[in-house]
């Protein structure tokens, strides 16, 4: 079985679901080049705990956590089965590392999840296990638990964290009329290049090393699933491989990332 890289991806507003543009299309074909996964483990931004839970739900609900959209948002079901016996292993692997690690089996899939899954795998065919961060305990433990689980990308399970490169909402109505934030390139082209640089000590400190951190990210639940798809890479070569989707709404870059790790060099031999 093929190992598959871990990705990053920025999910949107929850109307990227209708609207999907240049993300969707990004998406479909980034999900055409990878080899089919047997499950998905999806650390989403919008689930967050205190401590490391994971989903065992065998059947999760779609979940619409959002509100003020058009109906038809709400409509929109995403309908992948679970895999309760991954869920578990995950907790087990967890806790092995360190981590102890509790089961929801009531979790379903939250739109950081199922919006980018519609794009990747419309089908819904796949199972997906859905996995809690943890803001409060920094950029390190997020790592800490992806290179806990990279071993499973040996055995088919595409790990995602799913998030936002830049995301700051207070400015979710000052750039409508096509002008873009002036903060988002320097940061995006930071995290790039340190990315290239397979820079993890500086990334796990960007507040402090990155250009206009604290206004891409006034919190930073959105950019820790960047740090859960590092440590899934799962050695010191990230492979990065940064995929452009754009930019929305002037504040909000859309980048989706996929980390190969050491098997970079072979893919880019190809």
């Amino acid at each position: 079985m093929s190992r598959l890289p871990s990705l990053y991806i920025s999910h949107g507003s929850p109307m990227t679901a209708l609207n999907p543009g240049l993300i969707g299309e990004r998406l479909a074909a980034l999900a055409a080049r990878l080899p089919r996964p047997r499950a998905i483990v999806m650390a989403s931004a919008h689930w967050l705990t205190h401590q490391p839970v994971v989903g065992g739900h065998a059947q999760p609900p779609t979940i619409h956590d959002f509100g003020g959209f058009p109906q038809a948002l709400f409509d929109l079901q995403y309908p992948a089965p679970g895999d309760p016996a991954l869920a578990q292993e995950i907790a087990q692997r967890l806790t092995a590392a360190g981590l102890p690690t509790a089961t929801d089996p009531q979790r379903g899939l939250d739109h950081g999840a199922w919006v980018p899954l519609r794009f990747l795998y419309p089908q819904a065919e796949i199972p997906v296990v859905p996995l809690a961060i943890q803001p409060l305990l920094g950029p390190a433990h997020q790592f800490a638990l992806g290179r806990a689980l990279a071993p499973l990308r040996e055995q088919g399970v595409l790990l995602i964290g799913s998030g936002s490169i830049t995301h700051n909402l207070h400015d979710w109505r000052s750039y409508q009329d096509g002008k873009e934030a002036p903060y988002v390139r320097p940061f995006i082209e930071w995290v790039e290049q340190r990315l290239q640089a397979d820079d993890s000590a500086a990334l796990l400190d960007y507040r402090r090393q990155a250009p206009h951190a604290v206004q891409a990210h006034p919190s930073d639940e959105h950019l820790q699933p960047l740090h859960f798809a590092m440590g899934a890479a799962g050695g010191d070569a990230l492979g990065a491989q940064r995929i452009d989707a754009g930019i929305d709404a002037g504040f909000l870059a859309m980048d989706i990332y996929r980390f190969d790790g050491a098997d970079a060099q072979l893919l880019s031999a190809d």
